[in-house]
């Protein structure tokens, strides 16, 4: 989720109504204060921290016919210059929806708050806390993800670990008879504009970047990015004695000792292993630390002597010693693909150099995916393990694809660079989980047409490379979502229509807890988006009608009609 390095991220709270909303929710409200929010249908830059995917959220749909459901706005749906004191108003989509009631059940998680730990590992307002969750619990949310964070727990020395905090939520997690998916996350939180919690990587290991820098990834101009290490020094012993692997192996074994009670009682249900930026599976290729903005194309980060080396003896191997090198025709950060000679259509990233290089440096990323999982199975025998690869969407619709190509996945047009990455998954058993899987190629090309991008192509591409080599396939909104139109998509992506196979996700987590997702309108939304991935009827759904017109299943929602079914 990209980002500008002048601009700050806003994030749209959408406006709950200004009367009483009469829902099966309306006793759960009066814990949360409603906010009147000023309302714009300009385009929005959104931020999540750790994650920089640029887009545009819009109160409007992009097409459909919309209603109001109040009568105090004068503007009708032309755009809005509201004042603090103006009442706020909520929009419904007219738009055709299927039906999910029966269909196949898929869990929902939500993601705790980057802040929910503290520095000192101690549990940040927990009465807030517990009260959230009650209500999640509620509506019958299945469980929640947090992050145990490397540069909490293992801070100050070497192998000594302080779980305090996340012991104190496990158990109120446990009391509520909720579930927990846990990140381990080896990155840094924040250092970005936008960023309102900064988590760095832990103190003894920065020590050793201030002395020796090439633990960090690396661009071509020689600028680190720290907020991982590099996959050169998996088997450098660098790191006061121990490889990178064998830091991450400890600290996952140490996780799994201190928490087994939560194992064996089933209520840590998976465990997801952080694998590079934001905890995905990628190179740090497009920092907005850097200046990155969005769609530019990102820079290959393999200039640290471990890669580099690495790059030699892969060179050697094949007998052409000249070849180690990066491209020097590639560009910088934000370039465009047509700007640059490796990138171009019928450019160098498909001649004989260009694609040795792209192979060794796809090859870097999935060998250290194999490293890190064939440890984590030891770590959490018998545990569901995952790995998060990251949705980069935008180029998708060129020849080469340089974002992804600058992010380690080797997929131009011509080669489908995700299958190599599920059969390394398939090795260890290990399931996937996707982003961006709430965004719309439309909306993408009206927002910026330049960047010639392709969400949902993405998302067909790797959930297909999944499930053709039978891995299960979890996803997650890329950014925040409160807005029907975004979880239809999430549904539709969750369930594929017709799929002979019955394929479907084994699990959606949603990002994340927030005031703004607890506020009237947005939580009803919320809730009915929980039963439809439950598969449970919800009674305003509008369907097809025999015409192929819209058509209103249910005016009232306190009604509690069933959706009139309509053949199509």
């Amino acid at each position: 989720m990209a980002i500008s390095s002048t601009q700050f991220c806003d994030i749209l709270r959408a406006p709950g109504a200004s009367s009483p909303i009469t829902s099966s929710l309306s006793h759960k409200q009066t814990l949360f204060t409603s906010q009147r929010v000023p309302v714009t249908f300009h385009s929005l830059t959104y931020c999540n921290a750790c994650r920089f995917k640029r887009t545009q959220f819009r109160t409007l749909a992009a097409i459909g016919e919309w209603e109001e459901e109040t009568e105090d706005d004068p503007h009708g749906g032309d755009s809005v210059d509201a004042a603090d004191d103006m009442k706020a108003v909520h929009l419904a989509p007219k738009l055709p929806e299927r039906d999910f009631a029966g269909t196949p059940y898929v869990p929902v998680y939500v993601m705790l708050p980057l802040g929910i730990i503290d520095m000192s590992c101690e549990l940040v307002d927990p009465e807030i806390l517990v009260n959230q969750l009650k209500i999640l619990k509620s509506i019958n949310v299945d469980g929640v993800m947090v992050d145990c964070w490397w540069g909490i727990v293992e801070a100050h020395t070497p192998q000594v670990y302080n779980w305090s905090g996340y012991r104190r939520l496990f158990q109120i997690v446990h009391e509520l008879e909720l579930k927990l998916q846990v990140v381990m996350s080896f990155h840094e939180c924040g250092g970005n504009v936008g960023d309102d919690v900064h988590i760095p990587l832990p103190q003894w290991v920065m020590e050793i970047g201030q002395n020796n820098p090439e633990i960090y990834f690396t661009d071509r101009e020689g600028r680190r990015n720290s907020e991982c290490l590099t996959w050169g020094i998996d088997k450098e012993r660098v790191l006061r004695g121990r490889t990178a692997v064998e830091v991450y192996f400890d600290y996952m074994r140490s996780f799994r000792v201190e928490f087994n009670e939560f194992f064996v009682d089933g209520i840590i249900a998976e465990i997801e292993v952080g694998l590079g930026p934001c905890g995905e599976l990628r190179y740090p290729s497009y920092p907005a630390k850097h200046g990155w903005k969005y769609p530019g194309i990102g820079e290959f980060q393999c200039y640290d002597k471990y890669l580099m080396k690495s790059l030699s003896k892969a060179a050697e191997a094949r007998g052409h010693l000249f070849w180690a090198r990066g491209p020097g025709n590639a560009g910088s950060y934000n370039s465009t693909p047509h700007e640059t000679g490796f990138f171009r259509d019928g450019g160098e990233y498909d001649s004989y150099y260009g694609r040795f290089f792209l192979n060794w440096y796809s090859q870097v990323l999935i060998d250290h995916g194999d490293r890190v999982f064939a440890l984590a199975n030891l770590a959490f025998e018998g545990t569901c393990i995952s790995a998060k690869l990251s949705g980069i969407h935008w180029w998708y619709k060129t020849a080469s694809h340089a974002a992804e190509l600058t992010a380690g996945f080797y997929n131009p047009s011509n080669r489908d660079g995700y299958a190599p990455i599920a059969a390394m998954l398939k090795k260890h058993g290990v399931a996937l989980n996707f982003t961006c899987v709430e965004l719309r190629t439309v909306d993408q090309h009206e927002d910026f047409p330049e960047a010639l991008a392709d969400p949902e192509g993405l998302v067909w591409q790797v959930l297909n490379a999944a499930w053709d080599v039978s891995i299960l396939v979890a996803s997650e909104n890329a950014l925040p979502c409160y807005d029907r139109e975004g979880y239809n998509k999430i549904l539709e992506n969750a369930k594929p229509l017709n799929d002979p196979d019955g394929r479907h996700l084994s699990a959606f987590t949603y990002l994340r807890l927030s005031p703004v997702l607890m506020d009237g309108h947005n939580f009803i939304e919320f809730e009915r988006f929980v039963k439809r991935m439950h598969g449970e009827a919800v009674p305003d759904l509008r369907v097809y009608t025999t015409e192929g017109n819209k058509e209103e299943c249910s005016k009232n929602h306190d009604e509690g009609h069933l959706p009139i079914r309509f053949d199509t």
